[in-house]
């Protein structure tokens, strides 16, 4: 536990160019969660120009979603072998000239081809901002790098808000996405200026002297012969192919065996990256991410849609209710860092999301006062959305540095599936009740899934079914000075300092 003297202090073990990696890692994400959250706002104006049902409109949302499994190895595994810089740019033009696209878009296939090229890029700029943050700040120090990083995301949807309530009613929504160009000089920048990631660096890169041939590659397994080269071509085929028609109308009537087909092809794809000893916890943690967005998302995907059509807002109120849950997201971001590096990662996790549940059903219950929807809003999302701001430190400990961005890509974004399925779920529910219970019975249902999951330390317990040797946290080195990170003594500003000069 640290002292209320060494919270005060922890800020002066972060280098300037710690700090600055972390700016440049911030604002990339920012400015993905800009780009990502566009198609939420302007969802009903998308829904009357091209004459969408609620529910085809909201597949729209799910587009990013079906192409993010892939583009979370595949960067990931640039970030491995070239370097998380290298992987975060190369995310970056992805998501932004996929966003430039939209507002191209003459029709609904066309914009979703667009959402698929913004989920690769988004899936990768994940896994590239979350492991060169976390490898570059001091160890003991992580869970905070991880909620100051999360938090640009939600700082994002505040700028995208304020962007909607001013571009949409004087030039269309077609401009909200010509905007998202921006961030390509963003790449430029981060390619000029930062440094490259300091446990990347140390463990992998040209300090260490390895031979370029000699670096990491997590795809090996998948093509170690001809045959099993064919045949996972064909199962990354046939999962996006299966995907693609789940949330798309060409899927109508058989989604459940279309999901199942790409499920197994998933599925597949875990067991083989993740080895003998390490396919039962890619799994479940796919799964307790999996969960963690289908809490989440309906929230995040519907709400300007419940706010507009449930409440009948117009579009500066809708402006105003998203600042409260932006900053609500951001702030609970922050809080969360500081307790998990307090409390410890899991404990942080599950209390959090608990103590959110006692305010799920007042948010939705609130009708006429848009000061108490937004304050209910912004507890909410401190607590449930902000708590994902530690999500990456939790998974990336799970993970050694050579594998570590393809591992977090892969399995964090085959459970951000989850996304893709809450909105249609949300939609399809809002068929039978208001948009507004709906929203509040999965929240509700699916946080105490994740509390268990993540409290019970479920994914854990289960990969050492099959290997017993796994570390607890990957992150955190298992030596006396990792000990005595964990207690506060003088070994653990030692710790501090020496991934300070690793960086």
């Amino acid at each position: 536990m640290e002292t209320p003297d060494r919270a005060r202090i922890w800020y002066r073990e972060v280098t300037p160019r710690q700090w600055k990696a972390m700016a440049g890692a911030w604002i990339g994400y920012l400015l993905d969660g800009f780009d990502f959250v566009l198609i939420t706002l302007v969802l009903t104006e998308i829904a009357e120009d091209f004459r969408l049902s609620t529910a085809t409109a909201a597949s729209l949302i799910s587009g990013a979603f079906i192409t993010r499994w892939l583009g979370g190895a595949v960067l990931g595994a640039l970030g491995d072998r070239h370097g998380r810089r290298t992987a975060m740019i190369a995310s970056i033009l992805l998501y932004s000239l996929g966003t430039f696209a939209c507002g191209f878009a003459w029709g609904y296939t066309s914009l979703f081809v667009a959402r698929l090229v913004i989920g690769l890029g988004m899936a990768g700029e994940y896994s590239a901002s979350v492991t060169y943050v976390l490898e570059s700040w001091p160890t003991r120090w992580r869970n905070r790098a991880s909620g100051f990083l999360i938090s640009g995301y939600a700082g994002g949807t505040v700028l995208a808000a304020e962007l909607y309530k001013w571009v949409v009613p004087h030039w269309g929504w077609r401009w909200m996405f010509w905007i998202g160009v921006l961030p390509v000089l963003v790449a430029l920048w981060v390619r000029r200026s930062l440094p490259e990631a300091g446990d990347w660096k140390r463990d992998v890169g040209a300090p260490t002297g390895r031979p370029e041939q000699e670096r990491p590659n997590p795809f090996r397994p998948l093509f170690t012969g001809r045959i099993r080269s064919w045949a996972n071509a064909a199962l990354a085929a046939g999962a996006s192919v299966a995907l693609f028609c789940v949330f798309t109308p060409l899927g109508a009537g058989a989604a459940p065996w279309l999901a199942g087909v790409a499920a197994l092809c998933l599925l597949a794809f875990a067991a083989q990256l993740g080895g003998r000893r390490g396919w039962l916890l890619y799994v479940s943690l796919m799964a307790t991410v999996f969960c963690a967005f289908l809490y989440s998302w309906p929230i995040q995907a519907l709400l300007p849609t419940y706010l507009k059509t449930g409440l009948g807002y117009s579009p500066a109120q809708v402006t105003d209710v998203m600042f409260y849950a932006g900053f609500g997201t951001m702030a609970g971001c922050w809080l969360a860092g500081f307790v998990g590096d307090r409390f410890g990662t899991r404990r942080a996790y599950a209390g959090t999301l608990l103590a959110s549940l006692a305010f799920v059903f007042p948010v939705f219950a609130v009708h006429d006062s848009l000061p108490a929807l937004g304050v209910l809003l912004f507890v909410l999302l401190a607590l449930s959305q902000g708590i994902s701001g530690i999500l990456p430190k939790y998974l990336a400990g799970h993970f050694p540095t050579a594998r570590r961005a393809a591992s977090l890509g892969f399995v964090y974004n085959v459970g951000a599936l989850g996304g893709a399925v809450a909105p249609v779920l949300g939609a399809h529910l809002a068929e039978g009740m208001p948009l507004g219970q709906a929203l509040a019975v999965l929240t509700f249902g699916l946080t105490l899934v994740v509390i268990l999951l993540v409290g019970g330390n479920v994914p854990q317990r289960l990969g050492r079914l099959v290997d017993r040797q796994a570390p607890d946290d990957h992150l955190v080195p298992e030596t006396g000075e990792a000990k005595a990170v964990a207690s506060g003594g003088p070994a653990g500003s030692a710790a501090g300092e020496a991934s300070t000069d690793s960086a």
